[in-house]
């Protein structure tokens, strides 16, 4: 079906987002895998192509375009590409809004135009080791020092880690279980310390590392919003958070099931071509089906998350249909490519692994199922 989110503009900045795919991605994107971490330059590439903070206010370098739908463009079609870093998307939709919204003039200015030009990678801190990413059992604390904070703690999970010039903390400072603040602590600061690059299975180009803080010294003006605000502030954006993951795991769930429809047209087995079995048919009519419901509802969660009338329960309803029909479809995709299928020379195979998380950062499946859940009572 014709698709009526987007508009003509919007395709148009999609062909920029496929040519800095082609050119600046793509042909670096496996040394990235093996090193496990992107090179620094494509971040100031990709703020040149106006691809950071497109919906930033344009004093600060950025687009000046508040159309929620040039983000799903970007994140669209970095996962048809199979392309999981650098994490335009993780910058630009899940920091970007709590740098746009709830810092003051100063703090714009000093931290806005990097983040617009690339100069200035980003990442938020909030999973920790026995906490996950549960805010009722957060153990960083930042206390008050005169003036300032001091931020004890540690934290895991955290995405651009290693690269990330300022980090968005999310930490205690009161005594009510509620009571969270969000600090931005610059890279260099004494006392952070950035571990080791975890060793995940999949997504290895995204840098994703342990962080300590050890009597950091924060400025209260690096305070973003108002003390004690920090849970109020993430609810907020969960919606968005949510929102990115299910357009990103539909999409990438599509592309690959488009390369499995071509390698069964043509790939010779048992004295004919697999779409040539009823069995390899049927399956692919049974994918083609739920991605194609999937995305009637996703588009339509687009729409809505651009008019401001997105409910969470809804964006809950996308992240976890989506995410597990993104893991059920490459599964049979796999399936359909044999042997293949378990290499990391196939799409498919890399897939396989860079998608199975999906269904847990953001909030797990079962999470999602609650949230859905809680509206209905």
């Amino acid at each position: 079906m014709r698709r009526e989110v987007f508009r003509g503009e919007h395709e148009e900045f999609r062909e920029l987002v496929k040519t800095f795919l082609a050119r600046e991605v793509l042909p670096h994107y496996a040394q990235w895998e093996s090193d496990g971490l992107v090179d620094r330059d494509v971040w100031r590439v990709a703020g040149k192509h106006g691809l950071l903070g497109m919906d930033v206010d344009a004093v600060y370098g950025g687009g000046g375009e508040s159309d929620y739908r040039y983000h799903v463009v970007i994140s669209e079609e970095f996962a048809r590409a199979g392309v999981h870093a650098p994490s335009l998307s993780l910058h630009n939709e899940i920091v970007g809004p709590y740098l746009r919204t709830l810092t003051t003039p100063e703090q714009r200015g000093r931290w806005l135009p990097g983040f617009c030009s690339g100069e200035l990678v980003t990442a938020i801190a909030i999973t920790e080791p026995d906490a996950g990413s549960d805010l009722s059992r957060v153990r960083t604390t930042a206390r008050r020092s005169g003036g300032d904070f001091v931020l004890n703690g540690r934290k895991t999970f955290i995405s651009h880690a290693e690269q990330a010039d300022l980090l968005l903390v999310v930490a205690r400072t009161g005594s009510r279980d509620t009571e969270f603040s969000l600090l931005a602590v610059e890279r260099g600061t004494p006392g952070l310390t950035v571990g080791e690059r975890i060793d995940k299975i999949g997504m290895r180009a995204l840098d994703t590392c342990e962080l300590a803080f050890d009597d950091v010294i924060v400025p209260a003006g690096n305070v973003l919003g108002t003390e004690g605000r920090a849970m109020a502030y993430l609810i907020r954006n969960l919606r968005q958070e949510r929102l990115w993951i299910a357009t990103s795991a539909l999409a990438g769930a599509e592309s690959v099931f488009e390369e499995t429809v071509r390698y069964c047209r043509d790939r010779e087995v048992s004295g004919g071509t697999l779409i040539s079995h009823q069995h390899t048919r049927f399956v692919l009519a049974e994918l083609a089906t739920s991605l194609a419901v999937a995305r009637t509802f996703t588009d339509r969660c687009v729409a809505e998350h651009a008019d401001g009338r997105l409910g969470s329960e809804d964006a809950a309803m996308a992240k976890w249909w989506n995410t597990e029909l993104a893991r059920r479809t490459v599964d049979r995709c796999l399936q359909l490519h044999g042997g293949y299928g378990f290499t990391r020379d196939f799409r498919v195979g890399r897939e396989f692994v860079d998608t199975r998380v999906q269904t847990i950062y953001g909030g797990t499946t079962e999470v999602m199922k609650e949230t859905i859940a809680q509206s209905l009572i």
